[in-house]
């Protein structure tokens, strides 16, 4: 008999505890009561005792007579079980009246004195802390295990509330002897019958909400990256030819699904790089998906990305289409919905954040205090500032293409400096812009048989209207006093600029029309000798009414501005005056066409006369009004706004002499739109009219050449192209180094002159990371235009040196450390309004570059990738690459928590460059 209070249990080689001589009664009773006492531990494991038996052993023991017929013989549970087949737990148990609880010790104690009945399992129990509450789970959570491939065979298996998701994964796994390289996850099938995600492995089956009896549904990923439960319906139309596919991994085109191009050039540049791509493909991003981060996507856009990663280096699919990843992207991205066109660089921007939040390894973001250098060196704030952002910021994407700037702020008042250094994912690096611009411009000449000529002129990009016609005055040999300009649009006015106006109001796409005037013309004052009246030109049309009786007007043509001499200024001289600027596309009627002079508005009238035409005013520049004078005759028409100028015609000794003709064409006084009449017109009103040339249909079919009047020769300047020269990417990294100073609309807030000031500010580059971004900013914006930049960056494939560029000290015995070579470049083809994305990549395993062009994928040559399209680039560190390549290459099967680069140094500073 073993001593009171020795422990009796020895095991055996399987670990199960062997019968050992008893103690006697009054030592077990002790021993087994004092593990009944004590309080729960969440984790142990406690044992179900059947009621009867445990009593029977209490009566035993209490009696003292170890020769009675009490001894209780062995622990038997059978009233426990619903069968002795399974041996499942009866439901509704109730301990004190169907079971006692044992610890594990106690359990052991007992089974070493009496022996389980044979056969018979232990109904051994885990201790869960159910929010802050210890139990024991006498019920645990019974699962049915199922195949997607085999939903008719489940498998029942029995989980702890308290237990990971991850472990029902790994159960189903070992039941279904999935291979180890091959990639899993789970759905459940709720009650109303559909099926849900089990994203996050980390959660506990409680956490879950997983209750007994529910069907688990293991999904094996296929070996071209898809899943079986994403393929289309339609899956029997695929071709044998497409299912037998075999390519190069990575060479695979991306589905446009409507102006999506932007989308597919960011994923392909992306894609190729050979870290990221890594990290995907040997799963390691399943341990770091962060389910919980507030201002991540819940995994999703991550598990997005690496659906689309493992499809297409899986070298079974020509091109895939990547409907899945665009409804991610505008489920957390608004802007990024429907189907418009958006920028590859914004597109990119939301990836990289949003791919680093899915998998931030720091689940809980301290608080951080940003510091100033203070005056500190420079190594020490930056390795502090670099630690601070490493305890919020911790991912694959910092790993990969973080690196730091240098922030310097001088205060323009006080002298005040600010450093601060800053992490920063690419390089948004400016073009050195032209100060020069290219207009287009039509000018029309006084002499009528000249027709309109085309010139392209060469302007300072902030200049005036003056100095367009200081630029057209050198082809033409007109004074600029000579020249009005306007923005013609829709057959009327849209602008008549003043001299004074800058050119950033008039945009590439505007119809820009120069007319000479007379230098006697003015305006601006009403002292000079002639004024400049705008003529539109307009066509009487039938209307659809049941008497035709109503007639519309429609404008045509291009618009006049002619100068008339104030003191002729009446209907019957301004007939004459427009008939000899019209003559080289009017023709004039023949002798046969003359009448007896009666016509309508044929006599002269005085300027003081009640049928002159108003003489005041300032119009250029001014707005769209609408008084005028009284006027013989109706005047209609359709249009839409503008503004007024004037033109001059030869001088009254030139005008052709009044004859007793018809009237070609009538004369109506309308608004700035050409549409109303002016009869309302007030005399004190300083607004110059416009004049309407209505047309007859008949008259105007005979005597007015449309092919001549839309006539225009181009002068030799048209064309002149204006060179542009390439610029090297060192220069536009030296202008994203320069100091400049902050706009108006942002400035810095100094903390010694309590005031915010326009400061200098500099940026510099004090480390890099392993994959370089560089954007660069090709559209320009400004209040009045928006432009493209077309010029040729010349970039290296290889070799990119960044060593003059880094501040800080470097290491001279690794030169590779501040090298890079190309590896991807998203490319633009187009303008603001309309353009196409592609992309030049180099594969990673073959080291061919190629061409994507969404869903065509073609082979190239280095000399091919450098072009005027280029917009953001991808370079990768020497170093990086090398070790890429020398490291042996790790299986499917290794852990997935490998990091995907490098660990840092124990201080966790990024300590390269």
């Amino acid at each position: 008999m073993a001593a009171v209070g020795a422990n009796p249990l020895t095991e055996a080689e399987d670990g199960a505890p062997q019968r050992e001589a008893m103690p006697d009664q009054d030592s077990q009773r002790r021993q087994i009561e004092s593990g009944r006492e004590r309080p729960l531990r969440a984790g142990e494991s406690w044992f179900l005792v059947e009621q009867h038996w445990y009593k029977q052993w209490e009566v035993y023991v209490q009696g003292g007579n170890q020769d009675s017929s009490t001894i209780p013989g062995c622990i038997n549970n059978a009233k426990l079980f619903e069968d002795s087949v399974n041996w499942h737990l009866k439901k509704g148990l109730v301990e004190g009246e169907d079971y006692v609880l044992l610890p594990a010790a106690a359990w052991n104690y007992l089974v070493s004195w009496y022996d389980l009945e044979h056969g018979q399992p232990p109904i051994e129990r885990k201790v869960v802390d159910l929010r802050g509450i210890c139990e024991v789970e006498v019920y645990p959570v019974e699962l049915l295990l199922v195949q997607h491939s085999d939903m008719d065979t489940p498998h029942t298996a029995q989980f702890s509330q308290t237990d990971s998701i991850g472990l029902v994964l790994r159960t189903a796994r070992e039941q279904f002897v999935v291979n180890p390289q091959e990639e899993t996850r789970l759905w459940v099938k709720n009650a109303e019958g559909s099926f849900e995600r089990l994203c996050n492995t980390r959660v506990t089956v409680l956490d879950a909400a997983l209750k007994s009896g529910q069907l688990v549904i293991m999904e094996t990923r296929s070996k071209d990256g898809t899943w079986p439960s994403k393929q289309p319906r339609a899956a029997s139309s695929t071709s044998k030819e497409d299912e037998n596919f075999q390519g190069q991994p990575g060479i695979c085109g991306l589905t446009n699904l409507g102006n999506t191009c932007f989308m597919n050039s960011a994923l392909q540049c992306l894609s190729n790089v050979p870290q990221l791509t890594e990290y995907f493909l040997k799963n390691r991003y399943l341990e770091e998906l962060n389910f919980c981060n507030p201002l991540g996507m819940k995994g999703e856009i991550a598990e997005a990305y690496a659906d689309l990663v493992k499809q297409a280096w899986s070298g079974h699919h020509r091109s895939i289409v990547p409907n899945v990843f665009k409804t991610k992207v505008g489920h957390f991205a608004s802007q990024f919905l429907g189907y418009q066109q958006h920028d590859s660089q914004e597109l990119l921007s939301f990836l990289l954040d949003g791919l680093h939040e899915d998998l931030n390894r720091v689940k809980k973001k301290e608080y951080v205090e940003l510091c100033d250098a203070a005056g500190r060196p420079d190594h020490e704030v930056a390795q502090e500032a670099w630690q601070n952002h490493k305890r919020r910021n911790d991912s694959v994407i910092v790993d990969t293409f973080h690196g730091l700037f240098k922030s310097t702020l001088v205060c323009p008042d006080c002298g005040n400096v600010s450093v601060t250094f800053d992490p920063f994912c690419y390089l948004s690096v400016p073009l050195p812009v032209s100060h020069k611009r290219v207009m287009e411009v039509f000018f029309v000449s006084m002499d009528p048989r000249r027709k309109p000529e085309q010139h392209r002129l060469v302007v300072p990009k902030k200049g005036k209207i003056s100095d367009l016609c200081v630029a057209l005055a050198k082809h033409t040999g007109v004074s600029p006093e000579r020249m009005m300009v306007a923005d013609v649009f829709s057959h009327r006015f849209y602008k008549i600029f003043q001299l004074e106006e800058s050119l950033s109001t008039i945009l590439d796409r505007d119809d820009i029309f120069i007319y000479e005037v007379s230098g006697r013309s003015s305006i601006t004052e009403n002292t000079r000798e002639d004024v400049v009246i705008p003529i539109y030109l307009r066509e009487r049309t039938p209307a659809r009414d049941y008497n035709n009786s109503y007639y519309g007007l429609m404008l045509f043509g291009h618009p006049l501005l002619v100068s008339v001499p104030r003191d002729r200024l009446s209907w019957d001289a301004l007939y004459h005056i427009l008939l000899y600027r019209l003559s080289r596309y009017v023709t004039r009627p023949s002798s046969d066409d003359e009448d007896d002079g009666d016509e309508k508005g044929e006599e002269e009238v005085d300027m003081e006369g009640k049928n002159s035409i108003p003489n005041s005013g300032n119009v250029a520049g001014g707005s769209s009004q609408d008084p005028g004078p009284e006027q013989a005759g109706p005047s209609s028409g359709v249009a839409s706004g503008s503004r007024a100028s004037a033109d001059n015609s030869p001088g009254p000794s030139h005008w052709p002499q009044r004859a007793r003709r018809k009237h070609l064409f009538t004369l109506q006084t309308v608004n700035s739109n050409g549409t109303s009449d002016r009869s309302n017109f007030n005399e004190d009103t300083q607004a110059q009219p416009y004049i309407a040339i209505d047309w007859d249909p008949e008259m105007k079919k005979r005597y007015y050449d449309e092919v001549e009047a839309e006539g225009y020769v181009k002068h030799d300047c048209v064309g002149y192209v204006l060179k542009k020269a390439p610029v090297r990417l060192q220069e536009c990294i030296e202008l994203f180094t320069t100091v400049e100073t902050l706009e108006k609309e942002n400035p810095w807030y100094c903390p010694s002159c309590k005031q915010h000031q326009l400061a200098t500010k500099k940026l510099d580059l004090w480390t890099l990371p392993e994959t370089l971004i560089i954007h660069l900013k090709r559209f320009s914006y400004t209040k009045f235009s928006r432009e493209k930049l077309d010029t040729l960056v010349e970039f290296p494939i290889r070799d990119l040196d960044f060593s003059e560029f880094v501040i800080k000290p470097q290491d001279e015995s690794a030169p590779e450390l501040y090298k890079y070579d190309l590896i991807a470049v998203s490319n633009h083809y187009g303008g603001l309004r309309d353009g196409h994305y592609t992309t030049f990549a180099c594969n990673k395993d073959s080291g061919q570059w190629h061409y994507f062009d969404d869903n065509s994928v073609s082979p190239v040559t280095e000399n091919q990738i450098e072009s005027k399209a280029a917009y953001v680039l991808f370079y990768q560190r020497q170093d990086v690459a090398r070790r890429l390549q020398t490291k042996p290459q790790p299986g499917l099967s290794d852990p997935p928590a490998t990091p995907a680069c490098d660990p840092l140094p124990k201080s966790e500073f990024m300590d390269i460059n």
